[in-house]
C-alpha cells in the first residue's frame, strides 16, 4: 500500500512540483508519518512545510502565467522528479521501504508530468481556455496529495 501512495504522491509532483512535498512535510510535522532517525527527518523540521507551502503557492500563481515554460522541459521535468523521488521516499521511510518509495516517487512524477500535460492540453481544447483547464489541475493536485498523506 505505501508504495502505491508513493507513486500517487509522486504523480502529483507531476502536477505540481512544490506541492508534492508540501504535503509530505505537513504530514510530517503533524505526526501523520515518522521521518525520524531517516535521512529525511528534515522534512519535518518546524519550518519545512511552511517554506514549501510558500513554494507550493507560488508555483500555483505562476503556473497560470503565459510566459511559463512547458512542464516538459528539462529543468521543470527534473524539477518534478526530484520532487516526486523525494516525496515519495518520505512516505516510503515512513513505511520501511525509503529507496522503494523513492523509485515508486520517480516513476510516478514521469506519469504525472506526461499524462498531466496531455490531460490538461486536452482540457483547455474542450474548454476553449486554459485557464479552467489549470484551475482543476490545482484542486486534482491539492486534493490528491492531502489524500495521499492522510492515507499514509
Amino acid at each position: 500500500m505505501i508504495l502505491l501512495l508513493a507513486l500517487l504522491i509522486g504523480v502529483v509532483a507531476g502536477l505540481r512540483t512544490m506541492t508534492a512535498p508540501a504535503a509530505v512535510a505537513w504530514a510530517a510535522q503533524l505526526g501523520w508519518i515518522s521521518l525520524d532517525g531517516t535521512w529525511l527527518a528534515f522534512v519535518g523540521f518546524r519550518f519545512t512545510p511552511w517554506i514549501l507551502t510558500v513554494l507550493a503557492l507560488a508555483e500555483l500563481v505562476t503556473d497560470q502565467l503565459p510566459a511559463t515554460p512547458s512542464r516538459k522541459v528539462p529543468p521543470q521535468f527534473i524539477a518534478r522528479i526530484l520532487s516526486g523521488g523525494l516525496s515519495g521516499a518520505a512516505l516510503g521511510a515512513a513505511g520501511g521501504a525509503l529507496a522503494l518509495g523513492a523509485v515508486a516517487g520517480v516513476l510516478g512524477a514521469v506519469i504525472g508530468t506526461i499524462g498531466g500535460a496531455a490531460a490538461r492540453a486536452r482540457l483547455a481544447a474542450a474548454f476553449g481556455n486554459d485557464r479552467p483547464a489549470a484551475l482543476l489541475e490545482d484542486v486534482v493536485a491539492i486534493g490528491g496529495a492531502f489524500l495521499i498523506v492522510a492515507a499514509a
